[in-house]
């Protein structure tokens, strides 16, 4: 049976294209929505976009027709429709506010309810709280799903290991650089794409990749940047993939103090001849455009409290050398004639970036479209690093499914130029281990 949605706001704001997601099936949009809508369609977010873009695709829809019994989504799909403000029912009117634009919405999710029983209604909203209401007025309310990674275990496994693996095979690959033939191994499942993993024998060990293109299997050694050395066989294995050219687009996953910043700007250092600059973003989720003008100073102390956490990675690995050392004052030369610049991501919207070492801190608040248009902005010679725990989402309506980072790692694993770690390990201090663990 063809159902009737009914779309939250949240659901344009998250994806202007929503309305072509749902098929054959009905789609009302409360005019409560529309005036919401016309609030953010002025500035520079990712939000601000999507609002413009999806009344510019609500233009087109319409032309000079009305909507009155709907508009014909295309072939194949069902009908779009604006519906007026409905009256309250008896029911809302004793729990909800009749002010409140949430409530609004829902009294139109009510009526449809209400006067079509015959239907299925369903309430669409990013919005927990409102769904519970929806469900408590007896309507069927969910999420919107188109985006969401249906499976995030491959996000929180550990490094794969494979055990008893002949010692005459582990010791080889100490000797030959080249690598060995992966047919050699006889793994019961084959290694994946760019993946990195940890073999054991009876009396040794080693830490391995996987060579997709020559079919072999290398030895994978603890490399140094600018001053930082991995703790651990996945801190290893992402030092590996920051340093290897080929890979172009990385994600890395874990929770705080694992090292995943980190780890991406000593590589990034390490690297910085190769690029024409070295670029650090993280978004600002809790403050918006017009909050952010209303605190003092000018641009760069606005956003400064928000990029702190990237400064406070380059004094550990300055600390890593003397205040003498040409090292230590490289860093700030490089901040001073902007080699490293450290920016907020709404800045980026509309650059072409070539040659650029790329790092996004604070992956798992981005939404997939704000990926896909940070990562559509790569020109050549760029490197793309996304960094988060997904466990620790700021976004209201974002979770472990639906975020970017996750979007990001489940659309990209198995392609040459990607690859992904999860870290596992607390290297930060064993308090901060202790509490992330505990607390």
């Amino acid at each position: 049976m063809a159902k009737t949605f009914i779309l939250d706001t949240n659901v344009i704001l998250h994806d202007y294209n929503s309305i072509n997601q749902f098929e054959d099936n009905d789609i009302v949009i409360p005019i409560t929505v529309l005036e919401e809508l016309d609030n953010f369609k002025k500035g520079n977010s990712e939000i601000n976009f999507h609002a413009r873009e999806f009344m510019r695709e609500l233009n087109e829809l319409s032309g000079d027709s009305m909507f009155n019994g709907g508009i014909s989504l295309g072939e194949g799909k069902g009908k779009l429709k604006i519906e007026l403000g409905k009256e309250f029912s008896q029911k809302m009117k004793i729990s909800f506010a009749e002010d409140k634009p949430d409530h609004k919405i829902l009294a139109v999710a009510d009526y449809y309810h209400r006067e079509y029983p015959d239907k299925i209604v369903v309430m669409v909203s990013k919005d927990i709280n409102l769904r519970m209401k929806a469900k408590s007025l007896g309507i069927q309310a969910e999420d919107y799903e188109t985006g969401k990674v249906k499976n995030i275990d491959f996000l929180h496994k550990d490094a794969q290991v494979y055990k008893n693996i002949e010692d005459s095979l582990v010791s080889r690959l100490f000797q030959e650089k080249e690598g060995i033939p992966v047919d050699e191994f006889n793994f019961e499942t084959k290694p994946g794409v760019n993946s990195f993993f940890i073999l054991k024998g009876q009396n040794s060990s080693a830490l391995a990749r996987y060579n997709h293109i020559e079919k072999t299997i290398t030895k994978v050694s603890k490399k140094t940047s600018y001053g930082i050395k991995p703790r651990n066989a996945e801190q290893t294995f992402a030092m590996e993939a920051l340093l290897d050219e080929k890979i172009q687009l990385i994600s890395i996953t874990g929770k705080a103090g694992t090292g995943k910043t980190l780890l991406a700007l000593a590589a990034a250092l390490q690297q910085v001849r190769s690029f024409e600059q070295v670029m650090l973003a993280r978004p600002i989720v809790s403050l918006s455009d017009r909050d952010l003008g209303f605190l003092p100073g000018d641009e760069k102390q606005k956003i400064g409290p928000y990029m702190q956490p990237l400064f406070d990675n380059l004094t550990v690995i300055k600390q890593q050398f003397g205040r003498q050392s040409k090292d230590f004052g490289r860093i700030d030369s490089m901040l001073k004639d902007e080699k490293l610049v450290i920016t907020p991501l709404a800045y980026i919207r509309g650059r072409s970036l070539s040659k650029v070492f790329f790092i996004v801190d604070e992956a798992q608040n981005l939404t997939p479209h704000e990926v896909k248009t940070i990562v559509t902005r790569a020109g050549e010679g760029t490197k793309i690093i996304f960094t988060g725990d997904i466990n620790q989402i700021d976004s209201p309506y974002l979770d472990t499914q639906s975020n970017g980072l996750s979007y990001l790692t489940d659309r990209m694993k198995g392609q040459d130029i990607f690859a992904h770690i999860n870290l596992t390990k607390g290297e930060r201090s064993h308090l901060a281990e202790l509490a992330s663990d505990l607390l």
